[in-house]
């Protein structure tokens, strides 16, 4: 079976204003290198647009219709200093929350063997009622939920190593027992969240922090002692990746210092613990990275792991 790419168009109409790090300049790097021969044989579709009471499956309702309500016709309006509503913005993130849930369709259903969905803006930010650090609709959250609403899936895991922790993802999924959520991050960051000892009302959270300088050795160790045995033990019928790739060296918004090659390593692993516990069943979407060498280089590396590259 293949790997499946989606993404959509309406990913570079949403707007942020100049000298913004979350710009589409984001998306056209990445469909760029994955225009790349090596990546002929992906299997591609278009992101479809959610409909609303899919993302209100991680969202409450009124969040989701004041934020439709609040779209403007023309200009921008501020959320947060960081976070920018567009005339395009609300296609570009129900496309993304689609896009998402595409993937688990397929890959749950086996036409697939695991999906990337490319779109922006982010969404691991965003909690239950709360737009923030550039996200709207927390396309992780909301695919976990379709993946247990509608596929029968009983435990979800998501692995996060965006460089900055997922407080939305965190906040969905506190009082969750059957959803996962393990995140690498660093620490001291944007957005404060994400200590050792949040736990969840369950024990089914994660945090994994990783200090400022910290590289490749110190990454791969928290996915070796923490992570990857709690997954292993929550023995998931699908594991998302929430996969960020600021945490690179040359990323302006971060401290970490991670190389492509550590996050190829980091999906060969969730790869081979996917093929044990959930028949190989793996969604990654894409969450931060904001210096495009690096994005696009991690993107690469990345999805050609996911192709089954070595």
């Amino acid at each position: 079976m293949t790997t499946l790419l989606l993404t959509h168009p309406a990913a570079l109409d949403h707007d942020t204003p100049s000298g913004h790090p979350e710009r589409a300049d984001r998306i056209r790097v990445v469909a760029s290198i994955l225009e790349d021969e090596k990546f002929s044989l992906l299997a591609r579709e278009q992101a479809p647009v959610a409909d609303i009471e899919t993302v209100a499956l991680a969202h409450h309702r009124g969040y989701v219709d004041a934020l439709l309500e609040a779209a403007p016709e023309s200009g921008l309006v501020q959320i947060d200093s960081d976070t920018i509503l567009s005339p395009g913005t609300m296609e570009a993130a129900l496309r993304g929350a689609g896009g998402a849930v595409q993937a688990v369709d397929e890959v749950m259903t086996g036409k697939v063997r695991n999906a990337f969905s490319a779109m922006r803006p982010p969404g691991h930010h965003a909690e239950h009622r709360v737009a923030m650090g550039f996200c709207f609709f927390n396309h992780a959250a909301v695919a976990a939920r379709w993946a247990r609403h509608h596929h029968g899936a009983g435990r979800v895991a998501i692995v996060d190593w965006d460089v900055h922790h997922g407080n939305g993802t965190q906040d969905i999924f506190w009082n969750d027992p059957d959803v996962l959520y393990a995140s690498t991050h660093e620490m001291p960051l944007y957005p404060g969240t994400g200590a050792a000892s949040d736990r969840g009302e369950h024990g089914n959270i994660v945090n994994a922090p990783l200090s400022p300088g910290d590289g490749g050795d110190a990454f791969r160790e928290a996915l070796d002692s923490l992570i990857l045995p709690r997954i292993d033990a929550f023995d998931p019928d699908l594991i998302i990746i929430s996969a960020g790739f600021d945490a690179h060296w040359r990323d302006p918004l971060g401290s970490v210092n991670l190389t492509e090659a550590d996050f190829a390593h980091a999906t060969r692993v969730l790869m081979q613990l996917a093929e044990k516990r959930c028949g190989g069943r793996i969604v990654s979407i894409l969450e931060g990275g904001y210096d495009l060498v690096g994005l696009s280089k991690s993107v690469a590396a990345h999805v050609e792991a996911l192709m089954g590259a070595d």
